[in-house]
């Protein structure tokens, strides 16, 4: 029997709320330099290839963690880890303000990508543990729409707070909210998820070895990797470069474009987990549904990197509703490897997929600098395109590694994965 909504108040309130504080500002930190980029490159000096490393270097730190971040989890809770990581998190933005040159940047931004890295993983161990199991599915998409709503507020909000004050400012405002989010963390959500007798670490390491030698495993990662990390490269920096410079928008049109591409993400977060699970009723396997969402993100962004309607936002629009289509490799994972292995599986396709990113947004970078800038300081959209391109045929080789025949698919299509 599912409990009544008003039983449900108090664990949001203690659960879902504070965590999702802290998520909230992990999807912001991810989507704000493609709207202070123009800054960065003003006031540090920066070119295409170091907004590139920079935007990057949170992914890597937030990859740093990803393997451990399980076994902490484990052994002292989703609270207390959560709530130290964001005291990082803090840290690295204070760090950030103050930065002055593109190393210390460089390493403000791998901190506070580390303080952000249990966002999601200690809120789904929470979510599971206080939750009724009916209610699951709708509580973790709600969730994640949290996240798009950190990525709506990194766009015309930010752009309208630069007004005000300078970002050195709003990187100091959003570590008093780390802290903020790090008290309400520890102060209210209960305790009692932690394992008081954890596997050894062998143990644990010997499982993940399985899960790594698994064929579905490494069918699903390359298309995991080209859809979420093409999509966050593209929104989280170069989307906004390139309406500045390859289009010709102005900042406010720049960032309204970053609204409705937000929007359009946080909706597709919602969209395709009702979607693939209303399909899966009816025997269509989360496979299937992830091949045509990724098909659907691969045409869009083929017009978009063709140059067609440059200024319109229609297929930025179907960008954002499909490009996290392959979102749907966590819960496919938990279904092929059950509940004991879920969350080993998910940390190492995360690992691989923000290690991507990072590798990701450093050569679309490197690819834009290959052409010369103009004395405006702008790039032409040849540079921008080829880029682009690079993420067009990622998706395209991640479709067609999906698809290919094996005996693998054949067993995760009967099993309805």
């Amino acid at each position: 029997m599912t409990p009544p909504a008003r039983a449900l108040r108090p664990l949001f309130l203690v659960v879902f709320l504070p965590f999702s504080t802290g998520y909230f500002l992990s999807f912001l930190f991810r989507s704000i330099n493609a709207v202070i980029a123009p800054d960065l490159a003003r006031d540090v000096g920066l070119g295409a290839s170091g907004l590139g490393l920079l935007t990057a270097a949170f992914f890597i730190g937030f990859a740093a963690v990803q393997l451990p971040l399980g076994v902490m989890l484990d052994r002292w809770g989703a609270a207390r880890v959560q709530a130290v990581l964001l005291v990082l998190a803090a840290a690295g933005s204070a760090a950030f303000a103050a930065g002055d040159g593109l190393a210390s940047l460089l390493w403000a931004r791998a901190l506070i990508g580390i303080g952000c890295a249990g966002g999601l993983m200690a809120a789904f161990k929470s979510i599971v543990k206080w939750y009724p199991p009916q209610r699951l599915t709708f509580v973790n998409g709600c969730y994640l729409a949290v996240g798009g709503l950190g990525a709506i507020a990194a766009t015309a909000p930010v752009e309208a707070l630069l007004g005000v004050v300078s970002w050195r400012g709003v990187f100091g405002g959003l570590s008093v909210l780390c802290l903020v989010s790090a008290a309400l963390i520890f102060s209210l959500v209960p305790r009692g998820d932690a394992v008081s007798d954890p596997p050894p670490l062998r143990t644990q390491l010997r499982e993940l070895h399985g899960i790594l030698r698994d064929p579905l495993f490494w069918r699903l990662v390359p298309v995991s990797l080209a859809g979420m990390g093409g999509t966050l490269a593209i929104q989280g920096l170069w989307v906004g470069p390139w309406l500045a410079d390859g289009v010709g928008l102005d900042r406010g049109a720049v960032a309204t474009r970053l609204l409705v591409l937000s929007i359009a993400m946080t909706a597709g977060f919602v969209l395709t987990g009702l979607v693939a699970d209303a399909l899966r009723t009816r025997g269509v396997s989360s496979l299937t549904t992830m091949a045509w969402g990724t098909a659907l993100s691969i045409a869009a962004l083929a017009l978009i990197t063709a140059g067609i309607d440059p200024s319109g936002t229609w297929h930025w629009i179907v960008f954002g509703l499909c490009g996290q289509v392959t979102a749907m490799v966590y819960p496919a994972m938990s279904r092929h490897f059950g509940a004991a292995f879920a969350g080993r599986a998910g940390t190492a396709n995360t690992l691989v997929v923000f290690v991507g990113i990072f590798a990701l947004q450093s050569a679309m970078g490197a690819i834009i600098d290959l052409w010369p800038r103009s004395s405006a300081g702008t790039y032409p959209p040849q540079a921008y395109q080829a880029a682009f391109a690079v993420v067009l045929a990622g998706l395209v080789l991640g479709l067609l590694w999906l698809v290919r025949p094996g005996k693998d698919r054949e067993m995760a299509l009967a099993r309805v994965v």
